[in-house]
């Protein structure tokens, strides 16, 4: 399906995926009564952060979604990806994605995903920070030439 404007997207396939992060949000709420947010999981699992869910209950969901990851190449092919010129440029965004979302106390799964389905307000301010804040970014990156 080509959609005008965006020939690479693919509504499928994202059809899909919300759907089973949705599913995967569902089960660890209900079935753990956590929230699935990726940030606090990662730094519950590497020990970065003392509270949470348990240790291992963190680390197996982690470890999941690098599986999920793996399964869909092996099934589907790799995905194609587009990533920044320079690795010092990728290290940098990644340091302050993750400088973000711990001083943001969430991510866009947690808060994203979790928080606002259960009409959190503080997670739809962080959604709402995210969103604009990324659009802003994105604009101003292209203003200056640097997209990619």
């Amino acid at each position: 399906m080509i959609l005008p404007g965006f020939p690479d997207a693919q509504p499928l396939e994202g059809l899909v995926g919300g759907l089973l992060i949705g599913l995967a949000a569902a089960i660890m709420l209900l079935g753990a009564g956590r929230i699935a947010g990726v940030s606090g999981l990662l730094a519950r699992a590497t020990g970065i952060a003392d509270s949470g869910p348990p240790w291992i209950m963190a680390l197996n969901f982690v470890i999941g979604l690098v599986l999920g990851g793996l399964a869909y190449a092996l099934v589907f092919g790799p995905v194609a990806a587009s990533y920044p010129p320079s690795l010092p440029l990728l290290a940098a965004a990644g340091l302050l994605v993750g400088f973000g979302t711990r001083l943001g106390s969430g991510c866009t799964s947690g808060h994203g995903v979790c928080g606002m389905a259960r009409l959190s307000r503080r997670s739809i301010s962080a959604t709402l920070a995210f969103m604009v804040s990324g659009i802003v970014t994105v604009a101003v990156v292209n203003a200056l030439g640097g997209g990619w």
